[in-house]
């Protein structure tokens, strides 16, 4: 708890911002590209909260400056009431056991010279004191965990399917038992029949572990099986934030709009009137000016184009940016 009564978020973000220098032109003038732009935002334990949005908008970026994975170069990362931002290597390696990832590409993750029970037991063999036949032990418990074959352990990653590498994955992730699981587009790599069975995996995993979930995604449709709060990106910043039930309902910015218009209805009889965005995504080496979506917003007006808005609560739990829910 915190001074004010209210339980301490596991995760808060604060302001956060992350700029790469590239090189641009043929006189290779050093520019920055501005991949996450001033976001905040707060994950309470146990909960899924989930960043969508399209390629490029900087979410898989927010979820590496959430494990540290990267250094932010502005604002605050916050784990369980500690600011772990500016942390060394050393002061964070404790925490890491709490922090775990699971990513998108699960052969590219996976190292293919290990055997899967090597690959599993490799946090343990980092972050724990577990004697070898221990850690083989609970390697080949976890793959039973994670509805795979405990003999599977003596085999290596290309011997499996990509479902089956991405439950590998999960088992490493589980190992030292973390707090945290951030998920970079976990299911986007996989076939539709077995994205469903992965996601009801981590929502298993999610009760019986008593996992707190950052889900990243750009696909709405399974964002919205396995979220319980929800927060739109574009262009590195954020422009949406509400539980999934009120964004789903009545969705309030306008590029949310456009998304949830382009997500595939089962029953063809019911019709929807599809949201095209004019022009491309912009370059986030020289964001527009203003509102970084108006150069493609049906909605747009004057103070759009010279004036950014601000991000605010226009109804409980349902926070926005744009103009057009000016007081």
């Amino acid at each position: 708890m915190n001074g004010n009564g209210k339980e301490t978020p596991l995760i808060e973000v604060k302001g956060l911002k992350k700029a790469f220098e590239i090189k641009k032109g043929f006189l290779g003038q050093k520019k920055l590209l501005k991949a996450v732009d001033g976001v905040s935002f707060a994950i309470r334990k146990g909960e899924t909260f989930s960043l969508v949005g399209e390629s490029g908008c900087g979410k898989s970026t927010t979820g590496r400056l959430v494990t540290r994975l990267l250094k932010p170069s502005e604002g605050e990362v916050w784990y369980d009431g500690q600011n772990i931002s500016g942390l060394s290597d050393n002061a964070m390696r404790p925490i890491r056991r709490n922090i775990q990832m699971v990513f998108q590409d699960p052969y590219a993750s996976l190292n293919p010279r290990m055997k899967v029970k090597d690959l599993v037991a490799e946090p343990l063999l980092i972050h724990t004191k577990l004697t070898p036949g221990e850690r083989d032990k609970l390697a080949s418990e976890l793959l039973e965990t994670v509805g795979l074959n405990s003999l599977h352990a003596e085999r290596y990653a290309h011997e499996f399917s990509g479902g089956q590498r991405q439950r590998i994955g999960i088992a490493r992730a589980l190992s030292v038992r973390p707090s945290l699981i951030v998920a970079d587009e976990p299911v986007s790599a996989l076939d539709v029949s077995i994205q469903s069975q992965v996601l009801n995996l981590l929502q298993d995993l999610q009760e019986e572990y008593g996992l707190t979930y950052l889900f990243i995604s750009h696909d709405l449709s399974v964002v919205e099986h396995i979220s319980d709060r929800i927060g739109v990106m574009y262009l590195g910043s954020l422009v949406e934030t509400a539980d999934k039930d009120a964004l789903y309902d009545k969705p309030l910015h306008p590029y949310t709009q456009a998304l949830l218009s382009s997500v595939p209805v089962p029953d063809p009889s019911l019709k929807k009137e599809r949201i095209i965005l004019k022009g491309d995504l912009p370059s986030p080496v020289d964001p527009p000016t203003g509102c970084r979506f108006h150069t493609r917003c049906p909605s747009c007006m004057e103070i759009c184009k010279t004036q950014a808005p601000i991000f605010r609560e226009v109804e409980p739990g349902h926070e926005v940016a744009c103009h057009l829910y000016n007081e």
